[in-house]
């Protein structure tokens, strides 16, 4: 960008230059001399404007990879956040008023019945959707002020995602759909396979890697969904009912996993669910109602 811009100054003062030796052939010299403080004006306005906008895009472009100042800095700010939708003439709102913050390395979970405003919650948090009001801030920054390519590039680099049904693609095996996001992201093939080997080994896959989703089980193929969202290092992992279609057993191991990567990564974890078992392995757990939170409380959760 800077050699552009001195490229843009070289060519404006070549023109002017050359204005200036044609108008001394007409005897235009006197306005050319009166014009050149506009022209010059003019260009340093161009040039400090093209600045302005490359500096604020650097900053939204590495949005993804910027990290808390400390560890008491909310990683997650949500300030009187209302959701509603239109359903005919009718309007639903599903989330009234939320006002909440997350701190770096935390694991919490919005807990509540159907209809309470969770996933709703949690959608707007993975800039999956928007908030009719309010405002939501990831790492201090104002998601309502990107644009659709930054919060493109925040959802790949910053948020990992892990999903009720899994979601594997059913063609790769579990090495491949971990791998995957980090292939996306422009990750050199030796450091992916690297990753995607240590990762697998930390949840227990070691000698599933190669099977593909059809081939494992539900407990099996939710820990390969796990290490599918921490592939690319996100600093967030939201987690919709990620035990919602398993067994008792199965679904603690498997926020076992999640819990015990997430320390080992620095991970700050958002869990959806309506169980109050799993939702008492989390530190910190929010109670959801009617779009509202209810209530706010700390686990022992090593208990």
């Amino acid at each position: 960008m800077l050699l552009l811009n001195v490229l843009t100054i070289v060519c404006i003062d070549i023109i002017i230059y050359g204005i200036m030796n044609i108008a001394l052939n007409y005897s235009l010299l006197p306005s050319i001399i009166y014009a050149y403080p506009l022209i010059s004006i003019v260009t340093a306005s161009f040039i400090c404007g093209q600045l302005w906008f490359y500096n604020r895009s650097q900053k939204l472009r590495y949005l993804s990879h910027a990290k808390p100042r400390s560890k008491t800095q909310a990683s997650v700010k949500v300030v009187n956040v209302e959701k509603t939708y239109r359903l005919g003439e009718n309007e639903v709102h599903a989330l009234k008023g939320i006002n909440l913050e997350i701190k770096k390395g935390e694991f919490v979970a919005f807990m509540g019945p159907s209809g309470s405003g969770k996933t709703t919650l949690l959608n707007l948090i993975g800039v999956l959707d928007n908030p009719s009001k309010g405002k939501i801030y990831i790492d201090g920054i104002d998601l309502t002020k990107l644009k659709e390519k930054n919060l493109t590039n925040l959802r790949r680099g910053t948020i990992g995602f892990i999903f009720q049904f899994y979601n594997l693609i059913p063609v790769l095996s579990a090495f491949e759909n971990v791998e995957l996001p980090m292939l996306i992201a422009g990750v050199p093939a030796k450091e992916r396979e690297k990753r995607t080997q240590e990762l697998l080994k930390m949840v227990g896959l070691a000698d599933r890697m190669h099977h593909r989703p059809d081939e494992l089980s539900g407990g099996e193929q939710q820990r390969v969904a796990i290490v599918r969202a921490l592939a690319n290092k996100p600093s967030i992992v939201l987690a919709d009912e990620p035990t919602g279609d398993l067994d008792s057993k199965t679904g603690k191991e498997v926020v076992q996993a999640l819990r015990d990567l997430s320390n080992s990564e620095g991970a700050t974890v958002i869990m959806v669910t309506h169980d109050p078992t799993i939702a008492g392995m989390a530190t910190k757990v929010f109670d959801m109602r009617d779009g509202m939170i209810i209530k706010e409380h700390t686990n022992n959760a090593d208990a």
